[in-house]
């Protein structure tokens, strides 16, 4: 018997209880979609992980202000403002430091017009844009000369512009802050969330030496927020980190017993941890899938035997007139896969139609991945094979005489 004589055999069998095989396709179909549907949010959620590393830059450390203790009671990070702007400069003689950028930072309502829109107001310097490898959509940076002359000028993110003057291009207009008015001449290009969830683009950055003198108050003259700091090369993280804090301990004047001023994150570490979660979220999410398409081969599974005990006359008279056994085992098997096949295309229909709604509906855009689509649907036609077999064996294994005295 040809393969396609058994195909056409294997779909005439399905026509002839047309609900029973929906109802047996039903497991494979929420199967096969629940698997490529997961795996495909999972790859989404991976992607937007790595969208924000990006954004955050590469190589990155961010050193903050350590605590402070005052009459035995020790507050936490960031309660004392224990960095300069000097500190930074000395960060960035370190060897393999492509860029150090102090920062002080503090919300403002700002205005433009009629329109106004409370925003956080960032101080840095032009090595902060190379960092966080940040281009401008319109306009321009400011360089060193508007560090020196002080200068009123901003640089808007994009959300800000769009909510201070809507769909007009913002550059050489005025924004006022704290009453003081900064002429923007920028706008810079979208950059999105953070990890925290935060949006980039609600900024508004003026250059260090303008905040620190007119805009932003810092706790003592010359101190930040916080420092910036890009290592050179990526293989070189750990001995950069160990460079920065003794250079900020001896800067500091701490004493071996003493604890650190400061607190030093790895941004690279912090992401290999998020891609590793995110990684552990895809294994799970597929794995729950992969359960649903075992349920479905059980059911398969099942039905497959029923139909073998109801055709048990249908086999003897096959076998009576010579069909052999390797021929009833392929048919009976080729009717296991052909369920669990048109199962599996049905049930990526539908995860298509589910990435859709979520991508509509959700932060996440989910794109259904041609590999999430082959594994799904080789591993439907292997749970039809797997779970077809003993079905098939069995009918194959029945003796002609008995099988035609069956009622």
């Amino acid at each position: 018997m040809g393969i396609w004589q058994v195909m056409i055999e294997a779909f005439r069998a399905m026509g002839m209880n047309r609900l029973r095989a929906g109802l047996t396709m039903l497991g494979i179909i929420i199967g096969v979609g629940a698997v490529v549907l997961m795996l495909a949010i999972g790859e989404s959620v991976r992607g937007d992980i790595n969208q924000r590393i990006t954004a955050m830059g590469s190589n990155l450390f961010i050193v903050f202000p350590g605590s402070s203790t005052a009459n035995g009671v020790r507050a936490g990070r960031g309660a004392a403002q224990t960095l300069t702007q000097a500190d930074a400069q000395a960060l960035a003689g370190i060897e393999n430091v492509e860029y150090s950028a102090p920062i002080i930072q503090q919300p403002f309502q700002v205005a433009a017009g009629n329109n106004n829109w409370n925003a956080m107001v960032y101080g840095v310097t032009p090595e902060y844009f190379s960092i966080k490898a940040w281009d401008t959509e319109a306009g321009s940076l400011f360089g060193d000369i508007e560090m020196r002359s002080l200068s009123r000028v901003a640089v808007l993110g994009r959300t800000t512009a769009q909510n201070l003057f809507g769909d007009m291009n913002p550059v050489g207009q005025t924004v006022r802050i704290r009453n003081k008015p900064f002429e923007v001449i920028g706008v810079l290009a979208d950059k999105g969330s953070d990890l925290g969830g935060g949006d980039q683009d609600d900024a508004v950055f003026v250059p260090l030496a303008t905040a620190r003198q007119q805009v932003i108050r810092t706790w003592f003259p010359g101190s930040v927020n916080l420092i910036m700091v890009q290592a050179a090369r990526a293989d070189r993280m750990k001995d950069v980190e160990q460079d920065i804090v003794q250079t900020l301990r001896i800067r500091h004047r701490i004493r071996e017993d003493q604890e650190d001023d400061f607190t030093v994150r790895d941004l690279s570490a912090i992401a290999e941890a998020a891609q590793g979660i995110a990684t552990m979220l895809t294994l799970l999410l597929g794995a729950i899938g992969s359960i649903s398409l075992v349920v479905g081969g059980i059911g398969i599974m099942n039905i497959m035997l029923v139909s073998v005990t109801e055709r048990t006359r249908e086999i003897g008279i096959r076998m009576a007139i010579g069909a052999k056994r390797r021929d009833v085992l392929l048919q009976f098997l080729t009717e296991a896969v052909v369920i669990c096949v048109c199962g599996g295309a049905i049930g990526i229909a539908l995860a298509y139609a589910g990435g859709l709604a979520v991508s509509r509906f959700s932060p996440l855009a989910v794109e259904i991945s041609s590999f999430a689509i082959a594994i799904a649907f080789s591993f439907s036609a292997m749970v039809g094979v797997f779970f077809g077999f003993y079905p098939a064996r069995r009918a194959a294994g029945l003796k002609p005489v008995e099988a035609l005295r069956y009622e």
